[in-house]
């Protein structure tokens, strides 16, 4: 029997999104003066106000000047996003930073000494997750939903008149048949935030063919089956629709539900904090196993203790896809992706070169199914399929 599985993505303008983008850019201030830096930022914005709150850790001298910059910073984060509303203006919403110093016990488990390894910055579990429905090597629901998005939001800052506006969310329900093959879609959402008085038949007329151009050929739906704003009228949005914190749009972020998501969430955390740089390099090892075609799907879960530097496990799943040569299973493919891959997470932050600022790109439209470099040198190196011809 054919099932329905459905995805969503919100836009940078989603509430909890300007969040991600506002953590994520304090992170890269801070990386950006030095590589060994230590951030946790939480970020709560709502009607007229952003608050920071939270855990850093950068050189004395260097300390004043990061925290001095972090107030014009995101500002122009949330000028760049396109929020000038009157209850949510880049330019005057009240700002409050309660960022202080990391704990000392947090730091004397995971930083290096004599004698000891750099532990891992807390306790967890990470997946990785990578199948041949997209180019991109990610599940088609989640993947087209965020292109979806990220097209309207180009749309939206090209044009000076336009009747769009920053908030927005969209959902892509999938078609499979039995054997999980993609039959095509059933039903489209898009609800985006516009201008004060733009009706409902505006916004279709505007989206139906950026919609249309997106998608595969024969995947569009009829216009019964393409749900836009369908409460109507979608004037008042961003935080001042609703409040917005960091980190509560984790399966946005990952894989729409198609794959586990270990729990923790990603932006605002230096790449110490394995909830951040497992699940990176955790995509990256499922990548490259599906890359170098010895599986059609694979899913990789790491697991780590805080303060202690290799991972507690490490878990290969290629759900019966798996055509590796000999006796090859999925626990032989665990030991050559572990002896190509330092796991530890200094191994991680070294291999993917992830002690940069390059963040700030990953806060939006999803941290996995993207380009290697496609926001600058370094973004998204977990998504290169650099190893995948060493696996055999």
């Amino acid at each position: 029997m054919s099932y329905l599985f459905t995805s969503e993505s919100v836009s940078e303008g989603h509430p909890d999104k300007v969040c991600d983008r506002v953590s994520d850019t304090v992170l890269d201030l801070f990386l950006a003066q030095d590589e060994q830096a230590r951030v946790g930022c939480e970020t709560l914005a709502t009607t007229n106000r952003i608050v920071l709150a939270g855990e850093v850790r950068a050189p004395e001298e260097k300390l004043d000047g990061i925290m001095a910059a972090i107030e014009p910073a995101v500002r122009a984060a949330v000028k760049d996003i396109g929020y000038e509303q009157d209850k949510f203006h880049h330019a005057h919403f009240e700002f409050q930073n309660y960022l202080h110093e990391q704990s000392a016990h947090i730091a004397q488990g995971v930083d290096e000494a004599e004698g000891k390894a750099e532990g891992a910055g807390d306790q967890g579990l990470m997946f990785g997750y990578a199948c041949r429905e997209t180019d991109e090597l990610m599940p088609a629901p989640i993947h087209y939903s965020h292109q979806i998005l990220k097209r309207l939001a180009d749309m939206r800052k090209a044009d000076e008149d336009t009747i769009l506006r920053p908030d927005a969310k969209s959902q892509l329900t999938v078609i499979y048949d039995d054997e999980g093959n993609i039959q095509g879609v059933d039903k489209i959402v898009l609800s985006t935030q516009h201008a004060v008085g733009a009706s409902q038949d505006d916004i279709r007329a505007l989206v139906t063919p950026l919609i249309a151009d997106i998608l595969p050929d024969g995947w569009m739906v009829s216009a019964d089956d393409l749900l836009i704003n369908p409460t109507g009228t979608f004037e008042i949005g961003g935080p001042d629709g609703d409040a917005g914190l960091t980190g509560r749009k984790i399966i946005v972020d990952t894989y729409g539900g198609a794959a586990p998501h270990g729990g923790g969430a990603f932006s605002g955390k230096d790449p110490t904090k394995v909830d951040r740089s497992a699940a990176y390099a955790a995509r990256y090892l499922a990548k490259n196993v599906v890359a170098s075609g010895l599986a059609d799907k694979c899913t990789i879960q790491l697991a780590y203790a805080i303060g202690v530097a290799e991972p507690v496990s490490v878990y290969v799943d290629t759900h019966g896809t798996g055509n590796r040569s000999g006796n090859g299973n999925d626990f032989a493919l665990q030991e050559q992706l572990r002896s190509l891959v330092d796991l530890t997470p200094k191994g991680i932050r070294t291999h993917l070169g992830l002690n940069k600022p390059i963040y700030a790109p990953t806060s939006a439209y999803g941290h996995f199914g993207r380009k290697a470099g496609e926001a600058g040198a370094g973004t998204f190196s977990w998504e290169a399929v650099d190893i995948a011809n060493k696996l055999s």
